[in-house]
C-alpha cells in the first residue's frame, strides 16, 4: 500500500472525543519549549534537567511543565505523585517530546495556522461550544489561550509525524487477513446476552448496532530489551507488588501515575477508548469478560508487564446513514453502507498522484513550488504518468504514480478530499497531507459490489490497529536508542554527579 493510505490507529480522537476542553492536550503533557541554543560555558550545571543532542531541557522548563501537568492531573482528579517522582515522569515524557520534534524538524512536518485554527472549531463543535466560549473555558483552566494553540499544534505535528514514520513500518499480508477472517469467525465476540444482566428485570433493549467500545487504562513495568532472567523475576514481582495493592483498594489512576513506564503514565494510564476488537490481542483476550471498574491479572508482552482497567465499555450505535461532509459531496465522497443483505455498492476512483516530501532541506514552499511548475507542465500537454516516474518520491513512481482502485477513506482525509473535488481527467492544486505534497489526478471512477472487500480491508484496517501502538513504541525506542540524552535526574537519582 501506499504511504499516503489512511493509518487506522486513533492517533487524533482527542480533537474529537467530548469532556474537558483540555482533552486535545492530553497527550501532548510532555511537549518541551521549542529548541534552544547550548547554554553558555558559564551557566550552572543544576541549571539543566537533561540534553537531547542539542536541545537543552532546562529546570525553569521543567518546573513549568510540572505545574502545567499537575493542574490538569488535579482537573482530572488523578493523585499526583511525590515530587521526586513527578519530576522523573514529566522530564522523560519532556524527552520523548524533543526527539519526537527534532525528527519531525528533521522531515519537514509543519502544521500550519490555518490547520490549527480548523482543529480548534473542531475541538470548539466536539465541546458544543462557540471559539469564543472555548478560549473562555480554557482561560479559567489556568491556560493561555497561546499556550493552547502552541500545545494544539505540537499535538497535530505529533499525529502527523506517527502516520509518516510508523504506518511504513506495519505490513499486512493476504495470508494475515485470511488468518484473522477465519479467527474472527471461530470466536466471535462476546455478545450484549453474556454481559451481565440488570439488577432489576427490564424490557429488552434494541439490540446494538455498532462495535462494543472499551477504555482502557494500564500499569506498565518496562523490561528492557535482552534482560536477564534476574531482571525478569525482579520487575514481574515489582508488577505483582502493585496488582496486590490494587486489590487492597489503592486508586489505579495514582499507582500509573508513580510507577508506571507508559506513556501515558501522567494520565493515569488511560489509554483512551476503541472497539474491543481493535485492542491487541492480549488485550482484548484479558478484558473481554472484565466489567467496567475491574482490572485485570498481571501480563506478560515483549515490553514488560502490563495491568489492565476497564474504564468504561458499552455499545456505540451505527448511524443508518453516514453522516455527510459540511460540502456537498461529490459521487466519490459517498461513505459505504450496507443493507441487512444484498450487494454493497461503493464508488471507487482511479487515481496518480506526484508526492514530494518535505525536509530540512525541501520546505513546505519548495515543495508546493516544484509541484506548481510540474502542473504547469501537466497543462502543457506533459504526461502526468512520464512527470510521476520522474519527480514523484513515493513507492508508487515506477507506475507513474498509480494508485489503483481507491475506496472512500482508504487515503488520509485531505488527499482524499482533495481527489473527491476533482472531475475525470482534472489535476488538482498542490494538496499537503501528513506524507508531503501531492499532485492528484484522476483517471476515472466506477461503481462496484464490494460486500467481500469491504470485509477484507476492515480486518485489514482492524489488524493495522492492533499493530500501529507497539510499532509506536519500537520506533520510539529506535529514536531514542540513535539519540544523545544526557538526563540529569537520572544521574543525581544514581549518585553520580
Amino acid at each position: 500500500m501506499s504511504g499516503l493510505r489512511h493509518p487506522v490507529a486513533a492517533l487524533s480522537l482527542t480533537l474529537l472525543l467530548g469532556g474537558s476542553v483540555l482533552a486535545p492536550l492530553a497527550q501532548a503533557a510532555g511537549k518541551t519549549a521549542p529548541a534552544v541554543a547550548a547554554p553558555p560555558a558559564e551557566q550552572f550545571v543544576d541549571g539543566i534537567a537533561a540534553i537531547v543532542d542539542k536541545q537543552v531541557i532546562t529546570l525553569g522548563q521543567l518546573a513549568d511543565k510540572q505545574a502545567q501537568v499537575r493542574r490538569q492531573m488535579q482537573q482530572q482528579r488523578i493523585p499526583v505523585p511525590e515530587d521526586a517522582v513527578f519530576k522523573r515522569q514529566v522530564l522523560q515524557q519532556m524527552i520523548n517530546g524533543a526527539l519526537q520534534d527534532q525528527e519531525a524538524d528533521r522531515l519537514g512536518i509543519r502544521v500550519s495556522d490555518a490547520q490549527v485554527d480548523r482543529a480548534i472549531q473542531s475541538v470548539a463543535q466536539r465541546n458544543r461550544l462557540t471559539v469564543d466560549q472555548l478560549k473562555k473555558e480554557i482561560l479559567a483552566e489556568g491556560m493561555s489561550w497561546d499556550q493552547y494553540r502552541s500545545e494544539l499544534r505540537s499535538q497535530m505535528r505529533d499525529d502527523m509525524l506517527r502516520q509518516r514514520s510508523v504506518e511504513d513500518r506495519i505490513s499486512i499480508s493476504d495470508s494475515d487477513i485470511d488468518a484473522f477472517l477465519q479467527t474472527q469467525g471461530a470466536h466471535p465476540m462476546p455478545s450484549p446476552s453474556q454481559q451481565q444482566a440488570p439488577a432489576q428485570a427490564e424490557p429488552p433493549a434494541a439490540a446494538p448496532t455498532g462495535p462494543e467500545l472499551v477504555e482502557l487504562a494500564q500499569i506498565l513495568i518496562e523490561v528492557p530489551d535482552y534482560a536477564a532472567n534476574s531482571v525478569v523475576d525482579e520487575k514481574r514481582q515489582q508488577a505483582e507488588a502493585i496488582l496486590r495493592k490494587l486489590k487492597s483498594g489503592a486508586d489505579f489512576a495514582g499507582l500509573a501515575a508513580s510507577s508506571s513506564n507508559g506513556p501515558q503514565a501522567l494520565q493515569g494510564g488511560d489509554m483512551g477508548i476503541r472497539p474491543l476488537k481493535d485492542w491487541p490481542d492480549l488485550f482484548a483476550r484479558a478484558v473481554a469478560d472484565v466489567p467496567a471498574g475491574g482490572v485485570t491479572g498481571v501480563l506478560q508482552s515483549g515490553r514488560g508487564f502490563h495491568i489492565l482497567k476497564v474504564l468504561r465499555r458499552g455499545y456505540a450505535q451505527r448511524p443508518a446513514r453516514a453522516a455527510q461532509p459540511a460540502a456537498a459531496p461529490t459521487p466519490a465522497a459517498r461513505a459505504p453502507q450496507q443493507a441487512a443483505s444484498g450487494p454493497m455498492m461503493v464508488t471507487q476512483t482511479h487515481a496518480r498522484h506526484i508526492l514530494i516530501k518535505t525536509s530540512k532541506v525541501v520546505n513546505d514552499d519548495k515543495a508546493r513550488s516544484t509541484l506548481e511548475s510540474l502542473r504547469q507542465r501537466i497543462m502543457h500537454g506533459e504526461s502526468f504518468a512520464e512527470l510521476a516516474k520522474r519527480y514523484s518520491q513515493d513507492a508508487s513512481a515506477p507506475q507513474g504514480g498509480d494508485l489503483g482502485w481507491l475506496n472512500p477513506g482508504e487515503t488520509v482525509p485531505a488527499f482524499e478530499q482533495a481527489m473527491n473535488a476533482l472531475q475525470i481527467g482534472q489535476v488538482s492544486e498542490p494538496v499537503q497531507s501528513p506524507f508531503g505534497w501531492h499532485l492528484i489526478q484522476v483517471e476515472d471512477r466506477r461503481t462496484k459490489n464490494m460486500e467481500q472487500e469491504f470485509r477484507r480491508m476492515q480486518a485489514r484496517r482492524e489488524l493495522m490497529e492492533r499493530r500501529i501502538g507497539p510499532a509506536y513504541e519500537d520506533w520510539l525506542d529506535q529514536l531514542r536508542s540513535q539519540a544523545y540524552i544526557d538526563n540529569r535526574l537520572e544521574h543525581t537519582r544514581s549518585g553520580v554527579q
